[in-house]
């Protein structure tokens, strides 16, 4: 088997936010190829735990090999952490949360999982591919109009009818079996059928990135974690939650700004709004956003667009939001 190298992004920076007990209990929800973890582990003593999640069949064997009495393997995207966690007794325990979102170095270099246009290969793009629609599959039976609103919403697509439309057209005159068989030919497609063009950026990028967070549910994915930390950190638990598109941070930064602040109390009222007990924030510290060094993106060019930001839990008991 091919082996796909990965350089992990804003390693130290990302492990650095969790300021790692040894005996804590830590979770990399996007395992991928261990990079993270890995450094994590160098921190743990033997009584420290590591809950890694991935949703990638590849991701999981690889985590399987480390054979650490320290780890605990889930093949599961990291939307499941809290029914994970509410299972096994463990609500209010965590002292971190990693999440390294995206796809990684080997999901877009192996041409057969069909992530980049770069690489010709079978239609999928699916992070787990042991279950849910391949990106052919998806686009061959969702509405014109759902199509169009994903590549307008996921992609920021100028051409996102015209994609849709020809899309559309291509398929009521094509048996499934020819239907968009690589993704060549979606590429051409979309060049096809695009009016206004980036000359800096390959016509099909933002439609191979909306198709990818539509068939992966991405965006909704990343809110039920996020919402969920807040039930499975413990009193000055962490995240640290890297990005790489601005759908992604605005996500985290409206999240984190959300519940790092207290709910207002009447102006007249002789009292601040985090006296009040219980009106305390869900988080009493959110970190700036951190990016990665000019050391880092000339090394690993596809770090150039990550964005790191981190939080820490506050002691307010979690209400059941």
């Amino acid at each position: 088997m091919q082996e796909f190298k990965h350089t992990t992004v804003m390693l130290n920076e990302a492990v650095a936010l969790l300021e790692i007990k040894e005996d804590g209990f830590y979770v990399d929800g996007t395992f991928g190829r261990g990079g993270h973890s890995s450094l994590i582990l160098k921190h743990l003593g033997e009584n420290g735990r590591l809950y890694v999640f991935d949703r990638d069949i590849e991701a999981i064997k690889h985590a399987q090999t480390l054979n650490d009495p320290r780890i605990v393997i889930v093949h599961s995207p990291f939307s499941n952490m809290g029914e994970y966690f509410t299972q096994n007794n463990l609500l209010g325990k965590i002292d971190g949360i990693l999440l390294d979102l995206g796809v990684s170095s080997p999901q877009i270099d192996n041409a057969e999982r069909g992530f980049s246009f770069m690489h010709n290969g079978p239609l999928d793009m699916r992070m787990d591919q042991s279950s849910g629609l391949s990106a052919r599959e998806w686009l061959y039976q969702t509405s014109e109009k759902e199509i169009a609103d994903a590549l307008f919403l996921y992609g920021q697509e100028k051409n996102s009818r015209s994609i849709a439309r020809a899309i559309v057209q291509l398929r009521e005159s094509t048996e499934f079996s020819d239907f968009l068989p690589d993704t060549d030919a979606l590429v051409k497609l979309v060049k096809g059928a695009s009016k206004k063009v980036d000359k800096n950026k390959n016509p099909a990028t933002r439609t191979f990135q909306a198709i990818r967070i539509a068939i992966n549910n991405e965006l909704d994915e990343l809110k039920t974690a996020l919402n969920d930390s807040l039930k499975i950190l413990s009193p000055q638990g962490k995240l640290s939650i890297i990005s790489f598109h601005s759908l992604e941070d605005g996500i985290v930064k409206h999240f984190f700004k959300q519940y790092s602040t207290s709910e207002s109390l009447p102006k007249f009222l002789p009292i601040a709004d985090t006296d009040l007990e219980g009106n305390e924030p869900y988080f009493s510290h959110t970190t700036k956003a951190i990016k990665p060094s000019e050391e880092e993106i000339a090394v690993n060019t596809r770090s150039r667009s990550a964005i790191l930001r981190g939080a820490t839990r506050s002691s307010k008991p979690f209400n059941g939001l």
